[in-house]
């Protein structure tokens, strides 16, 4: 017998025994203090009284009976849903208990206290509530072949464009190019190789730390020699990491993006290449490890401390498809270093935050040459009215290629040889961003941006026949945006992109974009 019902059993006797006691007291002082018989009116209401309450006991005891009825196909309802609930895997158990042990304690808190027509409603809508959260479960759920649980993300993205004028790459290019003779300047085309899928995996805590790994990829990692090659493009490894993360320190190795370069610029016509790379935004998917730290310095304001080292990369091209070969960075013996600080508080519920950071590696490029690569770094995000945000990153650096600074250009050689003299580019650059949430739905974006490689130290070195290729002095680009959400997990965006590039020894040439995503997040 469940508690409810015993107590309701209890209360029903206890009140009846006290009417009833009451009521034959009071019936025997009238009868010893009226001599009449049964034809006095005190005597008949109390007889009328008595007969009432007899009703009312049968009333309660016939509710009574039926409320046992009902809690017992309740109970076996919920004996049901448990039984459903114990099936999924394992690793959902502690989850789908921390959901369920609320509920049951809310319920008994109230059972007292709420008649029982509202209790029952409760526990028939509790009972759906649970149904469908299993459902949904069964839905959602990736199976894996330990106890621990998968969540799976990431876009299936469209993108069409027109371009006119030349780039390195039709569907998100990154610099500007001449266009040849004979070809023409406009070009269309539509392509889905920028969509993403990712795994993230929530394993055991150890030493108090919540495990998780998540790994990244796309389909940008090329197009095979066959007819439509371009539909069908190569899937490509983003990132992949494991992380250990406490209440204020959290520990992250593996191949991830700049640490030291955390903010973008908002748009779907690039992911493959985070927008502007090349273009003064700083990036790399590297190999690193690092560990970083979060306190308080009041209720809202929390400082931020991180430290790491990555794998010493400079941009050089692979000499083989199939075997790694090392790097200049990678040849000095030492990785690269890193590490960022941070001054962050929410301000109208958007961020404040200021941040600055430094980078270094040694480059071996044997013969004796060496190349102290470096650079400094600040980032900002700033709400300048509720709906108005403004971000961006600078720099300063030299032989940053790895990183995308010098528009992926670390050396410059003044001869052919391979033991030429060489010298470290020298640049400078940046990006920032105008935000405009004209609605929770919607959203206007305006960027700018440069990268800019100290051309004077380049030009009477190096020239492009030495270097293999061209060498870019500066590069510039703008865009504006908006994006458009019906959905958390719906994008439409349309995007307007300019760049310009200034190659040292010859003239500038542009390329504009315009560019239209539709996309579906998971």
């Amino acid at each position: 017998m469940s508690p409810m019902t015993s107590t309701l059993r209890g209360a029903a006797l206890a009140v009846t025994a006290i009417v009833l006691f009451h009521s034959l007291g009071s019936a025997q002082q009238a009868s010893g203090a009226v001599a009449t018989g049964s034809g006095d009116p005190a005597i008949r209401e109390l007889q009328d009284q008595v007969h009432q309450l007899q009703q009312l006991v049968e009333e309660m005891r016939t509710e009574n009976a039926q409320s046992r009825a009902e809690m017992h196909q309740l109970r076996q309802d919920l004996q049901a849903t448990r039984t459903l609930l114990e099936q999924p895997a394992a690793g959902k158990d502690s989850e789908m208990a921390t959901q369920t042990v609320p509920e049951s304690s809310a319920v008994a808190a109230v059972e007292s206290a709420t008649p029982l027509e509202q209790r029952v409603q409760k526990l028939e809508e509790s009972t759906s509530l649970i149904g469908s959260k299993i459902d949904e479960q069964y839905q959602t759920k990736v199976e894996t072949a330990s106890k621990y649980r998968a969540r799976l993300h990431g876009i299936v993205l469209m993108n069409a464009f027109r371009n006119v004028g030349g780039s390195d790459s039709a569907d998100f290019p990154d610099y500007s190019l001449p266009v040849r003779n004979f070809f023409p300047r406009a070009t269309v085309g539509a392509t889905l190789r920028q969509s993403e899928i990712g795994l993230e995996i929530f394993g055991p805590n150890v030493a108090g730390a919540k495990t998780s790994a998540d790994v990244q990829f796309d389909f940008a990692g090329g197009f095979p020699a066959t007819g439509n090659g371009v539909n069908f493009g190569i899937v490509r490894l983003q990132t992949a990491n494991v992380r250990l993360d406490w209440d204020h320190t959290s520990v992250v190795a593996g191949q991830d993006s700049l640490f030291i370069s955390p903010l973008s610029p908002t748009s779907f016509a690039s992911l493959a290449t985070p927008t502007f790379a090349f273009t003064g935004n700083l990036w790399g998917w590297t190999p690193q490890l690092r560990a970083e730290h979060r306190f308080s310095v009041s209720d809202q304001q929390t400082i931020t401390l991180q430290a790491g080292i990555l794998d010493n990369l400079d941009w050089e091209l692979n000499y083989s498809s199939f075997e790694r070969t090392a790097q200049a960075g990678e040849m000095s013996g030492q990785p690269a270093y890193a590490f960022r600080t941070a001054w962050s508080r929410p301000v109208q519920q958007h961020p404040l935050s200021i941040g600055v950071a430094g980078y270094y590696g040694r480059q071996d490029w044997t013969w004796g040459r060496y190349v102290d690569a470096w650079a400094g770094m600040a980032d900002w995000q700033v709400p300048i009215v509720p709906r108005v945000q403004l971000s961006g990153e600078l720099y300063r650096g030299r032989g940053i290629g790895g990183l995308g600074g010098g528009i992926g250009t670390s050396v410059v050689f003044s001869g052919s040889l391979p033991y030429s003299p060489l010298r470290g580019v020298n640049t400078a650059g940046g990006w920032t961003q105008l935000k405009f949430q004209l609605t929770p739905k919607l959203e206007f974006n305006g960027v700018v941006a440069q990268d800019d490689a100290f051309t004077a130290e380049i030009r009477g070195f190096a020239t492009d026949q030495n270097n293999s290729g061209l060498i870019i002095g500066r590069n510039r680009g703008a865009l504006g945006n908006v994006v458009f959400r019906p959905r958390s997990d719906l994008v439409f965006s349309a995007e307007l992109r300019r760049l310009r590039t200034f190659p040292v020894y010859s003239s500038s040439s542009s390329t504009n974009q315009v560019n239209l995503s539709v996309g579906i997040l998971f």
